[in-house]
């Protein structure tokens, strides 16, 4: 059984940075898209950002120029860089893994942004 397991997180001053981090427990991490998502009460989970396994990224328009997506497949872990936090930014981000077998959310990991 394949689980995540997110770190980082926390509380940061506007224009801070801060990184999440997310590893899975396979060997077969490297086949996996991955993506992180965030969500605020109230509303819906929203993709923040995407790596394909081709190393392809894609990100929410929100976020661009200030938000980074890496992975490290040799840890099986995944990365989002935070750079230049706004209060907007504040949500519970969760790390997703999608492969054609099987796809799953870490536990999410709360990230407040306030003065």
């Amino acid at each position: 059984q394949v689980q995540l397991v997110q770190s980082g997180g926390g509380l940061v001053q506007p224009g801070g940075s801060l990184s999440l981090s997310c590893t899975a427990s396979t060997n077969l991490f490297s086949i996996y898209d991955i993506s992180w998502y965030r969500q605020v009460p109230g509303k819906q989970r929203e993709l923040v950002a995407y790596m394909h396994t081709s190393g392809r990224t894609e990100y929410g328009d929100s976020v661009k120029g200030r938000f980074t997506i890496s992975r490290d497949n040799a840890k099986a872990t995944m990365y989002l860089q935070m750079n230049s936090l706004l209060p907007n930014d504040t949500a519970a981000y969760f790390c997703y893994i999608k492969s054609i077998h099987r796809n799953l959310w870490g536990q999410g990991i709360q990230v407040s942004v306030s003065s």
